[in-house]
């Protein structure tokens, strides 16, 4: 079996960042925030990851050019991050193993959660593995719904929670693991019908479920990988918490 393909979601301009730069190039530590990410999937044995590209994609492929191992998918148009992964349908078609998602814009992603879950996912029957954590304050978040016995059932968006549901705390932080087929055919029954008009990734897993198809969620993940970049008071968090973890020292584990 091939190794593992990440698809790594870096479309956004990041409208929050009150700059034009494409918020994957913002520096942290001095290195656009993307290298982290890369660094972490690479150390963790990915070596080929599809950079999903939209805004300024340009000067997003520039800036990784000297990158061995990365290609590039165009979404033209913001349509959600289902219709991001929908992008590099040609690429995955002929691959054969597992297919790893993650945001761009994260640049704390750990090496040592990313190698657990993809050996957990080797070990395993699954057709998706979601990497979460339990989290004390999940606001903003999406929830790990799970039935009575446990089991993985869905993810529920802040917006669309219970007030029971809003008591959850474990969340998803959009790290997905797939069987390359069993994600090429969810994408193909993506469906748009939202008040947005767009294509969820988050859908993907419920589909697969309802589908017969084995689907769980692992709260591995370390609570730095919590820390995302949507704001300049969040990129200077993440600064704060990677110089903490030494990075810039040395690359982050």
């Amino acid at each position: 079996m091939a190794g593992p393909i990440a698809v790594v979601l870096a479309a956004g301009r990041g409208t929050r960042m009150k700059s034009d730069l494409p918020k994957v190039l913002f520096p942290v530590l001095g290195r656009p925030m993307i290298h982290w990410v890369l660094d972490a999937l690479e150390a963790a044995g990915v070596h080929k990851s599809i950079v999903v590209v939209g805004y300024r994609a340009e000067d997003i492929k520039q800036e990784l050019a000297g990158r061995s191992g990365v290609c590039f998918a165009i979404q033209a148009e913001q349509l959600g991050t289902g219709h991001a992964v929908q992008q590099c349908r040609d690429q995955l078609k002929n691959h054969s193993g597992t297919v790893m998602i993650v945001a761009g814009d994260s640049p704390l992603i750990q090496s040592t959660s990313v190698s657990r879950l993809l050996k957990e996912f080797a070990g395993g029957k699954w057709s998706c593995l979601l990497g979460t954590l339990e989290k004390d304050n999940p606001t903003g978040l999406g929830r790990i719904v799970r039935d009575a016995g446990g089991k993985f059932e869905r993810i529920v968006e802040q917006k669309d929670a219970t007030p029971e549901q809003l008591q959850i705390r474990e969340v998803n932080m959009s790290t997905y693991l797939f069987k390359n087929e069993a994600l090429l055919w969810a994408l193909g029954q993506l469906r748009n019908s939202n008040a947005q008009g767009e294509f969820y990734l988050t859908d993907c897993p419920e589909i697969l479920r309802k589908g017969g198809r084995q689907v769980d969620a692992l709260p591995v993940l370390q609570a730095c990988e919590s820390l995302s970049i949507n704001t300049i008071d969040e990129l200077a968090l993440v600064e704060a918490k990677m110089q903490e973890l030494g990075y810039g020292k040395s690359i982050g584990s």
